[in-house]
């Protein structure tokens, strides 16, 4: 039996994400633009959608496969774990949590655009990191941690390349959405299973 028809949506979410990914990269590459997280466009316009939407457009196919391969190893642990409601509160809460904290940093950014699934993927592999901090992740499929560490590195480094970021010294890519989506996803699993703080102080020998 696939995993998957035990967990329905984690299937359903890659599926929805793959195929407007393609279908927006392939056919439509103005639904890139109609669809991402625009800060200026939300306060303007009240495109309030973008705040969801900018998640199911990507950059790239390697932007896309990224995302989809991290949703694929997490995601079915999690609905299998806290449910296919709770899975799906975390997910689109961290996407929200992520489009929040990107919009109160870059409010008043006229030309501040992102896109990708990326605050959701946080949001899920912190989650998943409350149920197993030690278990073994394998960092761009070479390098294993264990899932403690990857959070802390994670989180760090987001904080360090933000700021290289503001002086225009490090790439475009949105870590402030990975550090929003990345605290939501914690939250939201405290919040909806508070039995994981203590599975997880348990597992690190508190």
């Amino acid at each position: 039996m696939s995993i998957f028809t035990e967990a329905p949506f984690s299937l359903f979410l890659l599926l929805v994400n793959g195929l407007i990914g393609l279908y927006s990269l392939n056919m439509d590459p103005s639904l890139v633009g109609r669809m991402a997280f625009t800060p200026s466009r939300i306060r303007d316009h009240r495109e309030y959608y973008r705040l969801i939407t900018g998640g199911f457009v990507h950059a790239g196919l390697g932007h896309l496969a990224f995302n989809m391969i991290t949703l694929y190893y997490f995601g079915p642990f999690l609905e299998l774990t806290l449910g296919s409601v709770s899975f799906l509160l975390i997910y689109f809460g961290s996407s929200l949590t992520a489009s929040a904290f990107s919009y109160f940093i870059h409010r008043s950014n006229e030309n501040y655009s992102a896109v990708g699934a990326s605050g959701s993927i946080s949001g899920l592999v912190f989650a998943f990191c409350l149920f197993n901090p030690f278990r073994q992740l394998i960092l761009f499929f070479v390098v294993p941690m264990p899932a403690w560490f990857f959070a802390l590195a994670f989180v760090g480094f987001s904080i360090y390349a933000m700021k290289k970021k503001f002086k225009g010294e490090l790439g475009r890519i949105a870590h402030e959405a990975h550090l929003g989506g990345a605290i939501g996803g914690v939250l939201l699993t405290i919040l909806i299973e508070p039995r994981s703080i203590q599975i997880f102080l348990g597992q690190i020998g508190l």
